[in-house]
This record gives structure tokens, C-alpha cells and sequence, in this order.
């Protein structure tokens, strides 16, 4: 069992990464999907009492926002493991042009959490951190060096 943090502005990837890599092997914690914290509590209790593993699929730009998930998993003694989206503001609202109905986030929103972005850090009790970029259309995972 382990716990995965994505990290990234809308649009940079994260839905599709969560798909091609862990979508048979771990549940999706998600405010797109679930709408509401009282869902999304229920859904860590479940995957708590069935020693399940997750992925927090939000944006979790924030230290703060992170937290709250980092916890969780400290309390289950799982690794936590991060996951850090590259930023590029302009290829994310490229693609966010490309969205359809209630998955495009208006202009506004992603420069917004752009602005808060808080890159993750170690000590903030991940167990392990990667890098996400997509090069020629793949993704491609990095291990962590604090360089960003």
C-alpha cells in the first residue's frame, strides 16, 4: 500500500499520467471527480480500511494542501511518494484550449494556481519525490534532486 501526492496546475498532465500508470493498481482521489471533501473523506476511509492504495489526483500547489494527505498516510505507515508536474503555463493553456465542457478551467484559474505554486519538498514527509515532464508526447519520471 502507498500513497502518491501529484503536484501541478491544471492541464499539465497528471489525469492522463494517473491513467497510463496507475489507474489498475490504484484508487483516484479527486476533486474533479468527487466533488465534494465529505466524498473524498469517505473515499480515503475506504481505501484506509482496505489497504488500498491511492493517488491524490489533484493540483496540491500548496505545502498546506499537501499536508492533510502526507498525514493520512504517516498515520497508515505507507510511503508517500510525489509526484511534481512540470510547469509550463504556456503548453498547459494550450491544452486546456483543447478541453471540453466542465474539464476547461477559465484563463483565470490556472494563472491563479500557477501563482500559488509551492514546489514539493522532501522534508515535507515524502518518502520519495519524482519529476514529470512529457517529451515527444511520452512522460518521462525523473528521480527528485532539488534543482528546480
Amino acid at each position: 500500500m502507498e500513497a502518491l501526492i501529484f503536484v501541478g496546475i491544471q492541464a499539465s498532465g497528471k489525469s492522463t499520467f494517473y491513467k497510463e500508470n496507475f489507474f489498475n493498481s490504484h484508487i483516484r482521489i479527486s476533486n474533479d471527480l468527487l466533488k465534494t471533501k465529505n466524498r473524498e473523506k469517505m473515499l480515503l476511509e475506504y481505501c484506509r480500511k482496505a489497504k488500498q492504495s491511492f493517488v491524490v489526483d489533484n493540483t496540491n500547489t500548496t505545502k498546506h494542501e499537501r499536508k492533510k494527505y502526507i498525514i493520512i498516510a504517516q498515520e497508515l505507515k505507507i510511503p508517500v511518494i510525489g509526484y511534481y508536474f512540470k510547469t509550463d503555463l504556456e503548453r498547459s493553456l494550450r491544452w486546456n484550449e483543447k478541453r471540453a465542457g466542465k474539464e476547461c478551467i477559465p484563463e483565470i484559474g490556472i494563472l491563479g494556481t500557477h501563482k500559488k505554486l509551492e514546489i514539493p519538498k522532501i522534508d515535507e514527509g515524502f518518502d520519495k519525490l519524482f519529476y514529470v515532464d512529457i517529451l515527444d508526447g511520452r512522460f518521462t519520471i525523473k528521480d527528485w534532486y532539488n534543482e528546480i
